[in-house]
């Protein structure tokens, strides 16, 4: 859908007001399921079965079907430079091959159950592989809504449709806690205890599917009142719009399966770890919370940008938005990173340290965090970067990278879990994702007849000074923050953690504000007016 068939296009600005708030919603109910699930289950049978067999119905869904995956790209990509009317043919058209292809995954996963879990799952004890082989035989048919979820979120995306595209995904929380609590009212205290554990993992295998059968309902209820395109088969595979969205869609869903091989690896190295692998849950839930919603921020509005600007006419407008992503997710993860390394552990124990989750596990989750809190730039980065590749009408070179990066995320796992233990499998992952940023930037200058690395580098070197100084002046503050008030009590933590928090913030916002980034001070500039206007 080409600007002139549009409404009046939103700012930059007002976009990411509308994606921050729902995001931050949606992101919320995540974090209460998280905990939900912690405070019932800890890192014990149920939670550790629900890791592995989340695997691939989960990555499928938060891959294929998740905002920024390989599907929305596409469709916006291909959207974006189309007049309206076009849309609800083409939309059918990919429906109808996408569910298709879904289906026979989603039946593949049914028969294939037991194979898959001791293929990612070796050294699980049997109580724990038979809860696993049953969640993820439930869990199969997330495969098929993952994808039309996907088709849908970029459609809506293209109609410039934010609000329900970053509230949605609040539906799979809200269901996996509801069926926590109604267990609760059931059993009471005694779910924690071992025999439970079969039932939990069922009411986590069942209420995570409801969740994504409901979002993807939602969506289409919408997407119908807008004209875009209804559950008709349609076969029109050689149209030029479904052929262009084939072209994007197929290599970037290829490239985009090889991060379920990759933490498959992990998982694999991490198998004879106890509690590893349910600890990466919890810590990485820690860091999708902010970065979701960053990355929503960034991405959601700069990706049609990016597909309107493709032609090499517009290419030098196109470095300029490039340079405005990259920039903006060093201003917003350097000193979120920075302050999730040296507050890690009062953040995992305010969270999560109740019920069934103790003190032990508190120590595994924060370790991991920290080696999370350490990749994050290059982890959005990346995504940004390969968004323009995608928009180039290119998905080739990502998915030729994800291919190299499935060897060396095999062989720096292998490397790194003996000194470091589960922190170093994260730390590998930050690795590989540090290698692809890097491999995209070198081919996207090569490709866009060279890119401003100065005019790049120095900025994105400024604020990473600028974090590791924030970081230290939260990680003082919290100590004397200890020895002046202690280190136990929920209020006492939070406390100590909203101070150290705040002093980083600060610390970082005046040293941003000194460096007068044009990108940066425009952007919370309009920001400001936006809220301060409303």
């Amino acid at each position: 859908m080409t600007n002139q068939e549009q409404k009046p296009s939103r700012s930059f600005a007002g976009i990411a007001g509308i994606v921050a708030a729902a995001t931050l919603i949606s992101k919320i109910f995540g974090l209460v399921r998280q905990q939900a699930i912690a405070a019932a289950f800890g890192v014990g049978a149920a939670a550790t079965a629900y890791s592995y067999a989340y695997v691939i119905p989960g990555f499928l869904f938060t891959i294929l079907g998740g905002v920024n995956g390989p599907i929305h790209s596409a469709i916006v990509s291909v959207l974006a430079k189309r007049k309206r009317e076009e849309a609800a043919s083409l939309v059918e058209t990919v429906t109808t091959l996408v569910a298709g292809l879904l289906l026979l995954v989603t039946v593949a996963q049914i028969f294939l159950a037991d194979a898959i879990i001791d293929i990612v799952g070796h050294g699980l004890d049997a109580t724990t592989r038979a809860i696993a082989v049953q969640q993820i035989q439930i869990m199969a048919p997330m495969a098929l809504f993952s994808g039309l979820i996907g088709i849908g979120f970029g459609t809506l995306n293209a109609a410039n449709q934010y609000w329900l595209l970053s509230i949605s995904p609040l539906l799979s929380s809200i269901t996996v806690v509801i069926g926590i609590v109604i267990l609760s009212m059931q059993h009471g205290k005694d779910i924690i205890k071992p025999e439970y554990a079969f039932i939990g993992g069922m009411v986590l295998a069942w209420g995570t599917l409801a969740g994504a059968i409901l979002q993807w309902l939602v969506q289409l209820v919408v997407q119908w009142r807008l004209g875009l395109g209804t559950l008709r088969l349609r076969f029109d595979f050689r149209s030029p719009g479904v052929q262009e969205a084939i072209k994007i869609m197929t290599p970037a869903t290829i490239s985009s399966g090889m991060m379920p091989i990759n933490f498959a690896t992990v998982l694999y190295f991490a198998s004879p770890i106890p509690g590893a692998a349910a600890g990466f849950n919890y810590a990485n839930l820690l860091v999708q919370t902010p970065l979701g919603i960053i990355s929503n921020i960034i991405l959601l509005p700069l990706l049609p940008i990016f597909a309107q600007l493709a032609a090499p006419e517009h290419w030098p407008d196109l470095k300029l938005r490039i340079r405005q992503g990259l920039l903006l997710t060093a201003f917003t993860m350097l000193p979120l990173g920075a302050l999730m390394v040296v507050l890690a552990v009062p953040i995992v124990k305010i969270v999560y340290e109740r019920g069934a989750f103790t003190q032990d596990a508190t120590q595994l989750v924060s370790s991991l965090l920290v080696a999370y809190g350490i990749g994050m730039f290059a982890y959005l980065g990346r995504d940004v970067l390969v968004r323009v590749f995608y928009a180039l009408g290119d998905g080739q070179t990502p998915f030729r990278i994800s291919t190299f990066n499935i060897f060396l995320n095999a062989a720096l796992d292998w490397a790194l879990v003996g000194p470091f233990g589960a922190p170093g499998l994260v730390l590998a992952t930050v690795g590989v994702n540090c290698s692809s940023m890097l491999m995209l930037l070198f081919l996207l200058d090569r490709k866009l007849n060279g890119l401003p690395w100065r005019e790049w580098s120095v900025p994105i070197l400024g604020l990473t000074a600028g974090s590791v100084v924030a970081g230290l002046a939260s990680f003082l503050t919290l100590v004397i923050c200890q020895q002046l008030l202690g280190k136990e009590g929920l209020l006492i933590l939070l406390l100590q953690l909203c101070i150290s928090g705040f002093v980083g913030i600060a610390v970082f916002a005046a040293i941003a504000s000194w460096m007068r980034i044009p990108e940066v001070n425009s952007f919370i500039s309009r920001l400001r007016q936006r809220f301060l206007k409303k």
